[in-house]
C-alpha cells in the first residue's frame, strides 16, 4: 500500500468482491417483476406468491448478525467465497421448484446465504485498504451493488416475458457460480497473508462482542444514524413510486422508473466518488447529501410536475449515496479488531430501519397522507446529513463526541 496505492492483487479482489456484491443484489431484486407470472404459473395469488420476495428480505435481514463473528474468526474473504457458490446453488434451486412451496425454500436458501455477502464484502474492504483511500474503494465495492439493483429488475422482467422467469434464475446461478470460481481462485493466491492478518481474530462471544461494542458512544451514534437513514432513504422512499401513481396518474412502470433513477444517481457517484470525496470532505458530504436528498424527497411529495421529481430523483441519488457511502466507510471503523461484526450490526441497523420506515409509512398514511409522510421521511434524511456533519466537525477538532 505504498503511497495510498492498491496493489494490483487488492484491485482485483475489490473488482471480484464488486462483482459478488452485484449478484446478492440482483438476487434480491430478481423477483419483483415476475410475480404475476409467478401467481399465474402456480395459480395463486399475488399475496401468496409475493413471499418469494418477502420471506428472502426476512431471512436476509436476521442472517446479517451470524456471519459477523464467522469473518472475524475464520477469515472474510473465505465467507464470501462459500456463500456465493451456495447463493449460485440456492438459485439452481429455484430452477427447478415444481412448487410455490419449494420456491419459497428456495429463495430463503439463497436469502441465507446472500446476507453474508455485501457487509463481509465492506469489512474485508475495511481490514485491507487504509482509511484514507477507503471510502473511495467502498464507492467501487458499492457499485456492484447499485448497478445489481437495476440489473436484477431487468434481468427478471426481460426474461420472464421472453423466456420465462427459470432462465432468470438459470442465468442468476451461473453468474453467481462464475464469481465464486473467480473468488475462489484469489483467495487461495492470498490464503496466507489473509490468515496473518486476521490471525488477532477475537475469541469472545457474539453476544459479549456486541455489548462491548455498543459501550462506545461514537458506535451508538453511528448505529443511531443507520437506523434512521434506512428508514428515511430506504423504507419512505419504497412508496414514492406508489404516491407518483395516485397523484400524478403516471403508469406504474413509469413511476417506478422516476424512483429508480435514484439509483442511477448512486452510480453517477461511484463513477465520480474519487473527485467528490477530494472536494467536499466526509464532513462536506454528510451535510450535502443529507440535504440534497431531503430536497428531492420534499418536491416528490408536493411538486405538481412528475418530470421535475424526476430531475430531483436523479440529483438527489447522488446525492444520497454521498451520505450513505460516509456512514458506510465510518462503519467499518467501529471496531477495527472485530470489523466483521461491527459492519454486521451496521447492516442488521440499517435493514431495522428500513423495516421501520415502512411499517411507519403504512400505518401513517392513510391519517395524513402520502405527501405528509415523504415530507416527515424528508426531515428525517436532513437531520441525518446535519447531525452527522457536526459530529465529523467535532471529531476532526479533536474533541469529545
Amino acid at each position: 500500500m505504498a503511497g495510498q496505492v492498491l496493489s494490483p492483487a487488492t484491485g482485483r479482489t475489490v473488482l471480484l468482491l464488486s462483482l459478488a456484491c452485484c449478484a446478492s443484489m440482483m438476487s434480491q431484486r430478481i423477483c419483483d417483476a415476475m410475480l404475476p407470472e409467478l401467481a399465474r404459473q402456480f395459480d395463486s395469488t399475488l399475496a401468496a406468491t409475493s413471499q418469494v420476495v418477502s420471506v428472502f428480505s426476512v431471512c436476509y435481514g436476521l442472517a446479517q448478525l451470524f456471519y459477523g463473528p464467522m469473518g472475524d474468526r475464520y477469515g472474510k474473504l473465505g465467507v464470501v467465497v462459500y456463500t456465493t457458490i451456495g447463493c449460485g446453488l440456492g438459485s439452481l434451486l429455484a430452477v427447478a421448484a415444481g412448487s410455490l412451496q419449494a420456491l419459497v425454500l428456495a429463495r430463503m436458501l439463497a436469502a441465507l446465504f446472500a446476507a453474508a455477502i455485501i457487509p463481509m464484502s465492506l469489512a474485508w474492504t475495511g481490514d485491507a485498504v487504509p482509511y484514507e483511500r477507503r471510502q473511495e474503494t467502498l464507492a467501487r465495492v458499492g457499485l456492484g451493488t447499485t448497478l445489481g439493483n437495476f440489473t436484477g429488475q431487468l434481468l427478471g422482467g426481460v426474461l420472464t416475458d421472453t423466456v420465462g422467469w427459470r432462465w432468470a434464475f438459470a442465468v442468476l446461478s451461473v453468474f453467481f457460480l462464475v464469481v465464486a470460481v473467480l473468488l475462489y481462485q484469489d483467495w487461495t493466491g492470498q490464503r496466507k497473508a489473509s490468515s496473518a492478518a486476521e490471525a488477532a481474530a477475537p475469541t469472545a462471544g457474539m453476544v459479549v462482542q456486541i455489548l462491548m461494542l455498543l459501550q462506545d458512544r461514537w458506535v451508538r451514534k453511528i448505529l443511531i444514524l443507520s437506523v434512521v437513514e434506512g428508514a428515511a432513504g430506504f423504507g419512505i422512499m419504497a412508496i414514492v413510486a406508489s404516491h407518483l401513481h395516485l397523484q400524478h396518474a403516471v403508469s406504474l412502470s413509469m413511476a417506478g422508473a422516476v424512483v429508480a433513477l435514484v439509483g442511477l444517481g448512486g452510480v453517477f457517484y461511484m463513477v465520480l466518488a474519487r473527485h467528490v470525496i477530494h472536494r467536499l470532505g466526509e464532513h462536506g458530504m454528510a451535510l450535502t447529501g443529507g440535504l440534497a436528498m431531503a430536497l428531492a424527497m420534499l418536491v416528490a411529495a408536493w411538486s405538481a410536475s412528475w418530470q421535475l421529481t424526476a430531475a430531483f430523483m436523479l440529483m438527489g441519488g447522488f446525492c444520497f449515496f454521498m451520505l450513505h457511502n460516509t456512514i458506510q466507510t465510518l462503519a467499518t471503523q467501529m471496531a477495527p479488531n472485530s470489523r466483521g461484526l461491527g459492519v454486521s450490526i451496521f447492516a442488521s441497523a440499517l435493514f431495522l430501519g428500513q423495516a421501520l420506515g415502512v411499517l411507519f409509512a403504512s400505518l401513517l398514511i392513510p391519517h395524513w397522507g402520502s405527501s405528509a409522510v415523504i415530507g416527515v421521511g424528508a426531515a428525517m434524511m436532513a437531520s441525518v446529513g446535519v447531525a452527522l456533519h457536526r459530529q465529523l466537525l467535532r471529531r476532526r477538532a479533536g474533541r469529545t463526541v
